[in-house]
């Protein structure tokens, strides 16, 4: 799968759990989220746009940075 990185605007420990269930609820994603840096990392067979609309399903600003190459 294609790794795909997403900011979200997250400020605290709720904000990370929330946009955990939003992902969870969706299925077939692994994911790392980063806090401190507020970027969502998700590995999945979703495309971006149902990926972006899962994350701003949490009512934070979500946005798409980009493709990250799988390490």
């Amino acid at each position: 799968f294609q790794k795909h990185e997403f900011f979200v605007d997250m400020t605290c420990e709720g904000c990370s759990n929330a946009v955990t269930r939003v992902l969870h609820r969706l299925g077939g994603v692994q994911f790392d989220i980063d806090l401190p840096n507020k970027k969502v990392f998700i590995d999945s067979e979703h495309n971006v746009d149902t990926l972006l609309e899962t994350l701003k399903k949490t009512g934070k600003n979500a946005s798409y940075l980009g493709e990250k190459s799988a390490q």
